[in-house]
Parts: structure tokens; C-alpha cells; sequence
């Protein structure tokens, strides 16, 4: 179906540091159509300014008392103007929200499981995620890293969810000392025989060529969500190609929006 746009209003507003926070807002049309993975494009303010919206993965599908999708949530990080204004928003707040948009992440079923490496603000598209996930019965892992302690968030929501938390932080201030591809990578060593593993990914570039690599290494298919500056989400604008390898092996560029966001690990090209 195309995509919605909707004056969704804002029905709370979590800040979870000085720089990130959670927006919960009343869409229940999108929330019914969102597949985890996708994302939607708000605007952060009426008129024109700043001129073009923000892309946000889907993060949670609020539901009412009765289970009916209800709502989206989306993981915001204050970087600019655009995202210091959803970082003020307040309840009761209506902002145009266009969505769902773009190609969502394939869910494996038991005895695979999902294995989820987050960097920093990528943990954006796992909650979703992990809600699929509990439904078709597969155990879910989460590899997740950031600079520091303070730039973890969410941990108990997952663990409640049965999810295996594996932490890595660069100043060693929580988990693992170093980049969460370290534990990643010593996992998958460590793994049982024969146990079927898939790959999930978001986060800045280098993480995901190295989730990429470690794949293949590893024999595991990799779904990466990559992170590309999008001027319309619609592709229309061009902003957010990325370079992949046809059916035959050839290079070519397409556009995240539409193609992806989320794409298989051997399918980008990196150099």
C-alpha cells in the first residue's frame, strides 16, 4: 500500500540523555502497516523550515488494551536543528508523519536465530524487531556497542523480552571494552554446531562492513540497515544511493529508500 501521511500527535516525549529520546506518537494506520525494518519521514516543524523532513526507523508499534496497533515510536539523537526541535517536542504536539517507507528486514523462524548488532543510535530498528521476532518463536541476541555507558539505552526492555544482551562500550564503562564487533565475532566461534544464524545490523558504515565480513567469514547471511542522509524518502531526490551488486555481479546504484533501507550483506559494495 503507498504510504501514509498523517498530522500524527505527539503523545509523550522520553528523554534518555541530554541527546537522545523517544517520541510516541498516535498513528494507528502506520503502526498497522509498519514491518520492522521500515521507516517513516517527519517533519519537524510547520512551513518551511527547516525545509525537509527527517527519516526515522519505526522503533516501537504502540498498542491499545486490546492489542491493536495504536501508535509508532521513533529513537531520536539531537544533532541539528531539525532533530533539537524533536528533542523539545511536547505531548499534544501534531507533526506530519509520512509512512511506513521502505523495504523491511526478512524474519528467520526456530531453530535460527536472530542475532542483532546495534551501534550507538542504531538500535533504532530493534524493538520492532524483537516484537516480530517473539512471534514467529525465534531466539533473539543483542550485540549492542556505543562510545560510552551513557549512550546505551533500553537494556531492560530487551532482557525482559527474553533477548541475550551482549554490551561493548570504547571506554570499557559497560561489557565489553573495545567495538561490539569484538564479542560479535567471538560468538559466532563459540556457537554450537550447526546452529542456523542471521545476521541484523544497523549502524554507522564501518560497523556494518564489519558485520558484512564477519558474515561471510562465519558462513551466516547478513541484513543490514544502512544509514543514509534522505532528502524525500520517496526517491524522488537521489539523496541516499548506495552501491550494490546486481544479479550477475555488476555494480550499480540504487536507491536506499526504495532498495533498502535494509539490504543483504553480500549485496553492497563497499569499496
Amino acid at each position: 500500500m503507498p504510504p501514509l501521511d498523517v498530522p500524527a500527535l505527539v503523545l509523550r516525549n522520553t528523554h534518555l540523555s541530554p541527546d537522545y529520546n523517544v517520541l510516541h506518537f498516535e498513528a494507528p494506520a502506520i503502526a498497522a502497516a509498519s514491518l520492522p525494518g521500515q521507516f517513516v519521514m517527519i517533519r519537524t516543524a510547520a512551513g518551511t523550515d527547516p525545509l525537509l523532513r527527517r527519516p526515522f526507523s519505526v522503533f516501537e508499534i504502540i498498542r491499545d488494551t486490546a492489542g491493536s496497533p495504536a501508535g509508532i515510536s521513533v529513537l531520536c539523537k539531537r544533532i541539528g536543528p531539525g532533530t533539537a526541535r524533536l528533542y523539545d517536542a511536547a505531548a499534544g504536539d501534531r507533526l506530519s508523519v509520512l509512512g511506513p517507507l521502505g523495504r523491511p528486514f526478512s524474519l528467520v523462524s526456530p531453530p535460527a536465530e536472530a542475532w542483532m548488532v546495534a551501534g550507538g543510535v542504531g538500535l533504532a530498528p530493534f524493538a520492532a524487531l524483537t516484537e516480530a521476532l517473539q512471534g514467529t518463536g525465534a531466539r533473539a541476541r543483542l550485540f549492542y556497542g556505543g562510545r560510552t555507558r551513557a549512550d546505551l539505552f533500553y537494556l531492560d526492555w530487551f532482557a525482559s523480552r527474553g533477548v541475550t544482551l551482549d554490551l561493548a562500550t570504547e571506554d570499557g564503562s559497560l561489557g565489553a571494552h573495545g567495538r561490539v564487533t569484538e564479542p560479535l565475532d567471538d560468538a559466532l566461534r563459540a556457537r554450537a554446531p550447526g546452529l542456523a544464524v542471521t545476521l541484523y545490523a544497523c549502524g554507522p558504515e564501518p560497523m556494518l562492513k564489519a558485520v558484512a565480513g564477519l558474515a561471510r567469514t562465519h558462513g551466516c547471511p547478513s541484513q543490514l540497515s544502512t544509514e543514509r542522509v534522505m532528502g524525500c524518502g520517496l526517491g524522488g531526490c537521489y539523496s541516499c544511493v548506495v552501491r550494490v551488486r546486481d544479479a550477475g555481479g555488476t555494480p550499480r546504484f540504487v536507491r536506499s529508500c526504495l532498495n533498502g533501507p535494509v539490504f543483504n550483506g553480500d549485496d553492497l559494495v563497499w569499496e
